[in-house]
């Protein structure tokens, strides 16, 4: 399933029918604060997309709440006509409030909206990967996905949609999915200091489907450990390209979508997620306490 890339770490995967990067990039960074609003510095919003393509990159993820629909727009003011080579992956389920809040929108109404609304603002007559953004803020909540899932599985049908997932989704949830219409990644919280998805990441990869951790770096506030920077330290290289590294060595499955609105970010987590760890080095990692982690 996986085969090896000349200029970026940890060469592909396949969802479904579709070859992506397992090194990815993540757009919400480049709306406004707060993932809301325009970015301060347009052209160097579109400047980190067509670095994102030119470093062979062809795994973008985004969402029609961040902005919200400015990344979208975004993406397609850089990028449009998309390589074939390039695969968009896109959440509904949830939208933005005027307090900045992610209030859920998963009744049938919203996510035809969404749908649509990621087709129009991408301009794509249909969307390669869709995933359904279940839960809260505070992280995945346990119940029935069926009706959001069914829907999106019509939308399918439909042909506005090539291949589906979930977000922010229990282990419960994703095999729920799974009898409603096939998955081809799951995207939850998962790093260093959130490790409560190891035995689904196992679990995952032994049915060639993907896990696609989002804030691989912590999110807001970045991953700080003493034996994350111990290890780092010996390897002369940062705490952030060891935990990127981490990610990408923790399951062939595991696939990143690092976020940044730096061009020289970019370069440096393109860069430091081929950072080679030896087994010593993983085996260090793997015994970091996330209690000892803040993040």
């Amino acid at each position: 399933m996986n085969t090896p890339s000349t200029t970026l770490p940890g060469g592909t995967w396949t969802l479904g029918d579709l070859t992506v990067t397992r090194f990815g990039y993540g757009a919400m960074q480049l709306a406004g604060p707060g993932v809301m609003g325009p970015p301060a510095d347009h052209d160097g919003a579109l400047a980190v997309l067509r670095e994102a393509a030119a470093l062979g990159i062809t795994h973008i993820d985004t969402a029609g709440a961040y902005g919200p629909r400015v990344t979208n727009q975004l993406i397609r003011e850089a990028l449009h006509p998309y390589s074939p080579s390039l695969h968009i992956v896109t959440k509904v389920g949830a939208v933005r409030d005027e307090q900045g809040g992610w209030p859920p929108a998963r009744q049938p109404e919203d996510l035809r909206r969404a749908v649509h609304e990621n087709l129009e603002d991408l301009r794509l007559d249909a969307l390669d990967v869709v995933n359904l953004r279940l839960g809260d803020a505070q992280g995945p909540q346990p119940g029935s996905l069926a009706e959001p899932f069914e829907t999106l599985a019509q939308l399918q049908q439909q042909g506005l949609i090539r291949h589906l997932g979930v977000s922010n989704a229990t282990a419960e949830q994703v095999a729920e999915a799974q009898t409603i219409a096939p998955i081809v990644c799951v995207q939850n919280m998962y790093n260093l200091a959130h490790r409560q998805d190891d035995e689904l990441i196992d679990d995952l990869a032994d049915k060639g489907i993907a896990y696609v951790p989002f804030f691989p770096l912590g999110g807001f506030t970045p991953l700080q450990s003493t034996a994350l920077s111990a290890v780092a330290t010996r390897l002369d290289a940062t705490p952030m390209s060891v935990a990127l590294a981490w990610l990408l060595q923790r399951s062939p499955n595991i696939l990143l979508i690092p976020g940044t609105s730096s061009l020289t970010h970019l370069r440096e987590n393109t860069v430091g997620a081929g950072l080679p760890l030896s087994d010593e080095d993983l085996t260090e990692l793997d015994k970091i306490d996330p209690q000892a982690i803040t993040a």
